[in-house]
């Protein structure tokens, strides 16, 4: 997961992005895979995903409820798809997310993913 601003910032200037119905996605190479690689438990490269979302969201309680349903609706994703690795990622929630379920989400996830080239070629 991605914890610090800067990498956020990085992210929404100089990264590839996607505008969907309920989510924003973001995505830029991520140049210290190699170095994280290093200190990861199975010695893998992984992707940083970071989610976020703003106040015009709502409430503390819509907020939390739009980055539950993002990061359930990634989960599933990952377990359907293999997908690039080596990339930082940030998915935005926008204001239609609020009344959204996981798999609304999970659609308009999977249309950015294939958009910005994130699935994995076999």
């Amino acid at each position: 997961m991605l914890n610090e601003n800067h990498l956020f910032v990085k992210s929404y200037q100089k990264g590839q992005k996607v505008v969907c119905k309920r989510i924003v996605l973001f995505v830029l190479d991520d140049k210290h895979a190699r170095f994280l690689q290093k200190s990861h438990p199975q010695k893998k490269i992984v992707n940083r995903v970071g989610i976020s979302a703003t106040k015009k969201l709502g409430g503390a309680v819509e907020r939390n409820r739009a980055k539950r349903i993002i990061r359930e609706a990634w989960r599933a994703l990952n377990a359907q798809r293999e997908l690039v690795v080596g990339k930082l990622i940030v998915i935005s929630a926008r204001e239609a997310c609020n009344e959204a379920k996981s798999g609304d989400v999970l659609k308009d996830l999977t249309y950015a993913a294939a958009r910005l080239g994130l699935f994995a070629k076999k």
